[in-house]
């Protein structure tokens, strides 16, 4: 059985504070539609690869595509090999990234941490291509904001909840269903949540009522990081319309962190409990 697991037993390198409830929802739900920055001229490194269950394959078909039809020039690689090249990291805007669980050298987490934190190259990703890369590596998920650590029963029907209707990447969209893997997640309690998800409890009774962040932004020293936890493979994003919508936005905000000026995004959840 080609299962996660059973890649995790073989990768290379690799060993083995869910958020509350406490996420408000934006009032405004104003429809008009999303002001956000152009990929045209943008140059872009997609990196795929890792377990073949997520599809890599396929989604550097279809993301790639899209990417040169909005004007991005991409650049692509089967590898990692590209993040310890300094030269090249230097001139990219943003970094796309699809290989789960797998393994990275310390020159390669050191040229793409470097990027993001010092040169401002954006970073995005999805579901397990982003947020469940490279286990061992704690600095490289402290950029992410997140990691994946179960997803209760693996294909369930879940919804989606759009939070946050104000901001630019998820104005005007709307709540959705699906029916894939649920991840629950270890995720930063400071990033900006922007759609949710509730656990209901039927596979485990004791996350009954859980709310999980699903799709956030953060920044990670000069560079935007946006992910989002759905996209298990590309048919279940693609039959979504706000689904798809929703990464196609957060990759072209990302895109911007070296031409915008830096976003607020610190939205601690536990604020409120710390007031002097």
């Amino acid at each position: 059985m080609n299962s996660r697991r059973n890649f995790l037993a073989t990768a290379l390198g690799v060993a083995g504070l869910a958020a509350g409830s406490g996420f408000a929802h934006a009032k405004d739900n104003d429809l008009s539609s999303a002001q956000l920055p152009s990929l045209k001229g943008r140059k872009v490194l997609f990196t795929y690869g890792g377990w073949d269950g997520h599809e890599p394959q396929k989604y550097f078909d279809y993301i790639t595509t899209w990417l040169k039809e909005e004007g991005a020039e991409v650049t692509t690689s089967p590898t990692l090999d590209p993040y310890a090249d300094k030269s090249l990291m230097d001139s990219i805007d943003l970094v796309i990234q699809i290989y789960t669980m797998s393994s990275i050298t310390k020159e390669q987490e050191k040229g793409l941490i470097e990027a993001v934190e010092k040169n401002g190259t954006g970073l995005t990703g999805w579901h397990g291509g982003l947020c469940d890369a490279f286990r061992n590596n704690v600095d490289y998920q402290y950029m992410t904001g997140g990691q994946w650590v179960a997803h209760p029963g693996n294909y369930v029907d879940y919804e989606v909840n759009i939070i946050d209707h104000q901001d630019e990447v998820t104005k005007g969209l709307k709540d959705f269903a699906m029916k894939s893997e649920q991840y629950y997640m270890h995720v930063d309690p400071n990033v900006k949540v922007l759609a949710t998800t509730r656990f209901n409890g039927k596979i485990n009774s004791w996350i009954d009522g859980c709310v999980m962040p699903v799709t956030w932004k953060k920044m990670h020293g000069k560079g935007r990081v946006f992910y989002t936890s759905i996209g298990h493979n590309l048919d279940h994003i693609k039959e979504k319309p706000d689904a798809i919508e929703m990464l196609k936005r957060g990759i072209k905000w990302a895109s911007a962190s070296k031409y915008e000026p830096a976003e607020k995004w610190l939205s601690p959840i536990y604020a409120k409990h710390n007031k002097k």
